[in-house]
């Protein structure tokens, strides 16, 4: 009887142990490690928030880190890469970085140069060519339906229009508002804080065209390196400070991540010590017997 329940007791130790690590999610949760780099390090600009605004701060790590650890439903405040993109003399061929770890692989995000949007070595661009400034125009406005119907006979005019008015560079700075991973399936999320109504960006009317339309981030992750961009927002409930329009309008990207290996919490570990020593009590009781 002895050795039975003996045999009963490591069974269930085991199967307790085992049980609790099958069951243990994998701990991923945000971007950590965030830090500030690329060929223009300090042209960025960092925004908390309270229930009703976002207002600039330090630029100060800790200030990055804490300000793009929200989500969907409370996005807080966020990191503007390539800061100066919309004043005079901006240099289109530098970049700003944010870089961290996220599930245990590393992730940067990146402004835009005009080598992203135009092509390497090119300055400028023509309407009708094969890159991101027409794919990315073009799906903006079929996106947005009352534009494309009132600009349809027209789109070059529009392209060109914005391209002299600076409007790629306007969209090249991502304001990144928080960096989530799915522990389960390992998607990426990632806020782009941006305005409610994109109009005004395209130099048009807000009281006459709704458009949303966010700013575009390159990302480079596990091997590869592509853009994200999106052309629906939800509203943020938060307004910049000094011009109370920014920031209203929170569009969410996704990456396809690789999901975090498990990692055993302590409470699971401290089962599978037991199961040890269930197997330490057990040569124990051999010893006294023979």
């Amino acid at each position: 009887m002895k050795i039975t329940f003996q045999k009963l007791l490591i069974g269930a130790s085991i199967a307790i142990g085992v049980s609790a690590l099958a069951t243990v999610p994998a701990q991923a949760g945000t971007l950590t490690g965030a830090t500030i780099g690329g060929t223009a390090a300090s042209d960025y600009l960092v925004y908390d928030s309270n229930a009703t605004n976002t207002f600039t701060v330090a630029n100060t790590s800790e200030n990055v880190q804490k300000v793009i650890s929200g989500n969907a439903a409370s996005p807080t405040g966020n990191v503007e890469l390539a800061a100066s993109s919309e004043q005079a003399g901006f240099d289109f061929t530098k970049n700003t970085t944010l870089t961290g770890t996220i599930g245990g692989k590393t992730l940067t995000l990146s402004s835009l140069t005009s080598d992203d949007w135009f092509g390497v070595g090119q300055t400028t661009t023509t309407y009708g060519l094969n890159n991101l400034a027409n794919i990315w125009f073009n799906q903006a406005l079929s996106s947005n339906s009352t534009l494309l119907a009132t600009f349809n006979s027209s789109k070059e005019t529009l392209f060109n229009s914005f391209l002299i008015n600076g409007g790629f560079q306007r969209f090249s700075d991502p304001n990144i508002s928080y960096v989530n991973q799915d522990d389960t399936s390992g998607l990426i999320s990632i806020g782009l804080a941006g305005h409610l109504n994109a109009a005004p960006l395209l130099g048009l009317s807000s009281s006459v065209f709704k458009l949303q339309a966010s700013e575009i981030v390159k990302y480079t992750y596990d091997g590869k390196t592509d853009y994200l961009y999106s052309f629906k927002a939800t509203e943020s409930g938060l307004l910049e400070l000094s011009d109370g329009i920014s920031h209203s309008g929170n569009y969410e990207v996704t990456i396809k991540g690789v999901p975090p290996a498990a990692v055993p919490e302590p409470s699971v570990m401290l089962g599978l010590l037991g199961v040890a020593g269930v197997f330490a009590t057990q040569r124990k009781f051999k010893k006294a017997s023979i």
